[in-house]
């Protein structure tokens, strides 16, 4: 009998629910990684601890100060907030659709042609190339920046004894964000002891995140891409120039493209190719 009084949500109550849970999960994604993020966690946690408080313990003066307060409250999140929301408008003002394409074809081009000149000098270089899992926690430990990306520019920050030139930066949506930031160093055992600080660092990062790190040795001039974890090392112009496409221009297909080639080459026991050029063949 009881089941008989269980009202079920109509087509606008389910539709309001999946609107909810559309706007949460994307406020939790673009706020992840962020100062923003440690900031909300704080301030839900201090609102729930008194809801929960005034409602338990029947605190009805402190409840209606609440319900009182509850505009003012809407406002301090805007205050608070700001620079979030001023972000999170200019990214719905930019034109993905039309533009993602051909701003991702001219991005590899910038960095295939500012890799190539550092390599041919040996001068080190790590870059680092935002996919779908954001990297606002590395790029705060880095100067902003906040530029078009030009190989210009991304060979300038690596020469030597420049301000900047001691670390990795962080690429996103066409963008260079931030420069001399510190990437994660891998933990993993067994890699090869030739592999310096920079590899294990874009080895690092890319086993945390989905990103493309590319590495020039400073020793030996050597160009790697780094990705879900693995490291290929020994490329060329060419074949960088294939590998960045077929990741970042078709971003779909390239996970599971890199996938089936990783497991069909010889590896050793640190993950690194021995013939990058079958891999390289594999992604087309």
């Amino acid at each position: 009998m009881a089941l008989e009084h269980v009202h079920l949500p109509d087509w606008t109550g389910v539709l309001e629910i999946s609107l909810l849970a559309v706007a949460f999960y994307y406020l939790i994604l673009f706020l992840r990684g962020t100062g923003g993020a440690q900031v909300l966690f704080g301030f839900l946690l201090i609102l729930a601890a008194l809801v929960l408080v005034t409602q338990f313990l029947r605190l009805d003066v402190l409840n209606w100060v609440l319900e009182r307060f509850s505009v003012y409250m809407a406002v301090a999140v805007i205050v608070i907030f700001q620079p979030e929301i001023r972000r999170a408008l200019a990214e719905l003002g930019k034109q993905h659709v039309f533009t993602g394409t051909a701003a991702s074809r001219t991005l590899v081009d910038q960095v295939v042609e500012a890799v190539t000149l550092l390599a041919g000098r040996k001068i080190g270089a790590l870059i680092a190339i935002e996919r779908e899992i954001g990297l606002r926690a590395v790029q705060e430990t880095g100067t902003g920046v906040d530029a078009v990306v030009t190989s210009e520019l991304l060979s300038s920050l690596f020469f030597p004894y420049t301000p900047l030139h001691d670390g990795g930066v962080v690429i996103r949506q066409g963008r260079l964000v931030a420069a001399g930031c510190l990437f994660p160093l891998s933990q993993r055992e067994g890699l090869a002891m030739e592999l310096g600080t920079r590899h294990r660092a874009a080895i690092g990062l890319t086993e945390e995140t989905d990103a493309l790190v590319v590495v020039v040795s400073e020793e030996t001039g050597t160009i790697s891409v780094a990705f879900k974890g693995r490291l290929t090392r020994g490329l060329d112009e060419e074949h960088l120039r294939r590998l960045l496409s077929a990741v970042l221009l078709r971003p779909r297909g390239a996970r599971n493209r890199w996938n089936r080639a990783r497991e069909q080459l010889d590896l050793t026991p640190g993950g690194i190719a021995k013939t990058d050029e079958d891999l390289v063949k594999e992604l087309g």
